[in-house]
């Protein structure tokens, strides 16, 4: 996925020469904390917050370009960087939200903290089953049948638990991605799960055919 994916496109954006006022209705008129400031040709030139308004108010400033921080000063993310950049500049910076820019310099999005969230909410949701079955056509001319009994092989091994491949498909219709993770012990077991399933599909075909 790339960051245009993720991006909202649907965002306000001040210029230099507006007053402190204008923006402050602007930005509670649609309900956001942080506004990119541009110029005639939308590039990037400044950052706004919630709270460069609220000192600008305080302290009598009239025009943004009396509160804006630097274009310099503020992160961003091109339209086809890959979307986990902005999620980590997200993560590890506390960023509300990142501007997203197109090869002219010019704002064409917002990757939001909460638009991330949503995200991330809606992959926790996502059926186990459904990742089984994408693990089934990635792993051509495998049986249903096969990826469920080698699942049910190594999850015993890992767990020391005895458990039927039949045992082990009634596991998984009904859990979720967020519930597995939390199951397993973290996203890294899960998928380290998942590859020893893929791993040991394959070691028993190559057997079979051996023989």
């Amino acid at each position: 996925m790339k960051a245009k994916e993720l991006m909202d496109k649907d965002f306000v954006y001040l210029n230099a020469e507006d007053t402190v006022v204008e923006a402050s209705i602007a930005m509670e008129h649609v309900r956001r904390f942080t506004c990119p400031v541009v110029n005639d040709n939308k590039q990037l030139i400044g950052w706004v917050t919630a709270f460069d308004i609220t000192k600008g108010l305080r302290e009598g400033s009239e025009k943004i370009s009396d509160v804006m921080s630097s274009c310099r000063e503020v992160a961003t993310v091109h339209e086809d960087d890959p979307a986990r950049k902005a999620v980590i500049l997200t993560a590890n910076n506390k960023f509300v939200t990142v501007p997203v820019l197109n090869d002219d310099n010019q704002v064409i999005g917002m990757v939001r903290a909460c638009d991330i969230v949503e995200l991330l909410s809606n992959l926790y949701d996502i059926k186990v089953e459904s990742l089984y079955k994408e693990m089934q056509n990635q792993l051509k001319g495998v049986t249903w049948e096969e990826l469920m009994s080698a699942s049910a092989l190594v999850s015993t091994k890992t767990t020391g638990k005895k458990i039927t491949a039949e045992e082990y498909e009634a596991n998984i219709m009904n859990a979720t991605f967020g519930e597995a993770i939390w199951a397993t012990g973290g996203l890294e077991k899960f998928f380290a799960g998942l590859i020893s399933v893929g791993e040991m599909v394959v070691a028993r075909r190559v057997g079979r055919a051996k023989k």
